[in-house]
């Protein structure tokens, strides 16, 4: 081992670094991860062993009781795939959890208890709480007087004071919280805590006649918890446009009726003023119908008005829409662009054919008239074909999509 010399200050750094790591790990951590490994010994107490040779089986299971084989079979499924928790901590722990499988299983059964208590340092024993494992409050039935929990208790956290149960107060737990009595027992035990009456801080018993002292929003007459009406005494403190509503030991702040400006009560007529949009009728502020009773309510051209509760609006008449913020009439689209032949008879297109026909010949025979051969000799060919193209269908078809833009 002399050559480890040089390193063991950093070997030291890294081993106190991973004692901070697996110290922030939370104890419940811990003990989830023990308590799974103990199900994976009790898993792997006989298996691959069902049968047969009784001293092959007792040689073959004792070999593999301790094995690395049955370590590697439990830690695998010690915790699930989707608890980064447990892995982390399992990852941080692997010697440990080594150590304890060959070398102190048999002296240091408990795994928990070796593990997570005194190796580890994340947990504490039943009955005690925080770094150094202080014992928490006890009294005559076990810690916090058996009616609370320790705070921290079992783990390395917590300050050790008493959480006490519903009812019951102080160092112990031993008195009755506030709004609690305490039961008359039939035997020398001391009785439990009840609940008062419900408005009673303290009280003899149940009943509303037997208070001594009274909640918040409560005052004592006689014995009884009498409602204070804070509405009613000015003790109430409500924002502008609200109203105040006594409660049963206290009160709220409603908000009015959105005809009112200021009120002291809910509904219309309960109004101090009336908001815009609204006029006093009687005693109640009612909606002023704003198209009525203006001239011109919409000064728009083709608007119409439509009343609403506390104001109006103003929308295009029927057959009209808003364009530009002007109600112009709704036409619909016009249709695609007709072409210049379009509405023509088939009477018409058989004249525009023979004038057509016309023209060409004319045109040809002025030519062919000044003595050029070549005209003269275009001339009396086109004749004949259109003269032949004209008679037949194809021709007609021809000049019909012709004259037609088709």
């Amino acid at each position: 081992m002399w050559w480890a010399w040089p390193f063991l200050p950093a070997l030291v750094l890294l081993s106190e670094l991973s004692v901070v790591r697996v110290q922030t790990a939370p104890c419940q951590t811990c003990r989830k991860l023990s308590e799974s490994f103990i199900k994976g010994l009790e898993k792997t107490a006989n298996k691959n062993f069902g049968g047969g040779n009784t001293a092959w089986e007792e040689e073959k299971l004792a070999k593999y009781a301790r094995s690395e084989t049955r370590l590697l079979e439990i830690v695998e499924a010690a915790c699930e795939k989707t608890d980064f928790e447990c892995n982390q901590l399992l990852e941080q722990i692997e010697d440990q959890v080594e150590t304890w499988w060959f070398h102190r299983q048999q002296e240091a059964p408990d795994l928990f208890e070796w593990l997570c208590i005194e190796e580890l340092r994340l947990c504490c024993p039943p009955g005690r709480f925080g770094p150094d494992c202080k014992e928490c409050p006890s009294g005559p039935g076990g810690v916090c007087g058996g009616l609370g929990r320790c705070e921290g208790e079992g783990t390395r956290l917590g300050d050790g004071e008493c959480v006490c149960d519903p009812g019951y107060s102080g160092r112990l737990c031993q008195s009755c919280a506030d709004g609690y009595y305490r039961e008359k027992s039939s035997n020398d035990s001391i009785g439990a805590c009840a609940a008062c009456y419900h408005s009673c801080k303290k009280c003899a018993g149940p009943q509303d006649y037997k208070c001594f002292d009274c909640k918040p929003g409560w005052m004592l007459h006689d014995n009884k918890c009498v409602d204070i009406d804070e509405c009613g005494t000015e003790l109430a403190r409500c924002a502008s446009n609200t109203y105040c509503h006594n409660t049963d030991g206290s009160y709220e702040c409603r908000g009015c009726d959105q005809a009112c400006v200021g009120c002291m009560g809910s509904g219309p007529a309960r109004c101090k003023k009336c908001s815009r949009g609204y006029r006093l009728k009687g005693a109640k502020c009612l909606d002023i119908d704003e198209c009525s009773e203006r001239a011109i309510a919409c000064p728009g051209l083709n608007e119409a008005c439509t009343n609403e509760e506390g104001s109006f609006h103003c929308d295009c008449a029927d057959g009209f829409i808003r364009r530009d913020s002007i109600c112009v009439e709704n036409k619909p689209p016009a249709g695609p662009e007709k072409g210049l032949f379009d509405d023509i008879t088939d009477e018409e297109v058989l004249v525009l054919q023979q004038m057509f026909f016309g023209v060409v010949i004319c045109a040809l025979a002025t030519l062919a008239a000044k003595g050029d051969m070549v005209f003269t000799a275009i001339f009396i060919g086109g004749v004949a074909a259109m003269a032949g193209y004209w008679l037949t269908e194809k021709g007609d078809y021809m000049l019909d999509g012709f004259l037609k833009g088709r």
